[in-house]
């Protein structure tokens, strides 16, 4: 079992911290968000610490905060070189850890969802990280890329997130309206889609769902259709490349 440290209390850090009480780590948080930091301190093995004191007492930290916060704390904190630091940050390149967190050397980036908390997080990383691995691999998916670059299209990947959930409420909304049970509702639209999410590992699971629902004159793929006629998918993918600039990934 590990001493791991967490800098930032965001709504992130707080599932990673809940998804690790009660296997005997010793999780020690930065009280930078006193309320938040109030609340995980009720949970098992969890104290609150000033960020120098999370640093000292942690093998591995685990680095929440925003871009700006990062850049202004992290050089003035007491790393030691056998430290495992794990970023889930965007907007902080693997160079400039290293430097901010000298002298450790083991970093590595990956990117968390807020459901790492009940586990089967699909969990992005590079490099390669054992510390991770023995962390959070028993219950989640990890999934090492080869460079930076790779790692960066998993975050505009991510931020699918959203405009799915969205939808998704938007159609379990529209049908409570017809049946008169917003629960019953949001049930049935989150067990359809929960089918669906078991890919073959050809890499055209979807598109293969997809020609499966395609047949014509159908349902799903007159709705599809209407979708395409209103400039969904350009609209997507023109919105996922916006991201490039942002994730230093080349533009097309």
């Amino acid at each position: 079992m590990a001493a791991i440290g967490f800098l930032g209390t965001g709504e992130i850090a707080a599932c990673m911290v809940r998804a690790l009480t009660g296997q005997g780590h010793r999780l020690r948080v930065s009280d930078r968000n006193a309320e938040v930091a109030a609340e995980l301190a009720t949970l098992p093995d969890v104290t609150v610490h000033p960020n120098d004191e999370v640093i000292v007492h942690s093998e591995v930290v685990i680095l929440c905060l925003v871009a700006k916060v990062a850049r202004q704390v992290l050089a003035d904190l007491p790393w030691h070189a056998d430290q495992a630091v794990i970023s889930v940050m965007v907007d902080v390149p693997l160079a400039d850890l290293h430097r901010l967190c000298a002298p450790a050397k083991d970093i590595a980036l990956t990117i968390p969802m807020p459901f790492i908390e009940q586990g089967g997080c699909p969990l992005p990383v590079h490099p390669d990280s054992a510390a991770l691995r023995e962390i959070f691999g028993p219950r989640n998916l990890i999934l090492p890329v080869d460079s930076e670059a790779a790692l960066n299209a998993h975050f505009a990947a991510s931020a699918l997130s959203a405009p799915l959930l969205e939808l998704l409420a938007l159609g379990a909304a529209w049908l409570a309206e017809e049946t008169g049970d917003p629960a019953g509702s949001e049930a049935y639209v989150a067990a359809l889609f929960k089918g669906y999410m078991s890919p073959d590992g050809s890499g055209e699971h979807f598109l293969g769902l997809l020609e499966s629902l395609s047949t014509e004159g159908g349902l799903n793929a007159s709705l599809r259709a209407r979708m395409a006629q209103a400039g969904a998918p350009e609209t997507l993918i023109d919105a996922m490349d916006g991201l490039r600039p942002r994730l230093g990934l080349a533009t097309r």
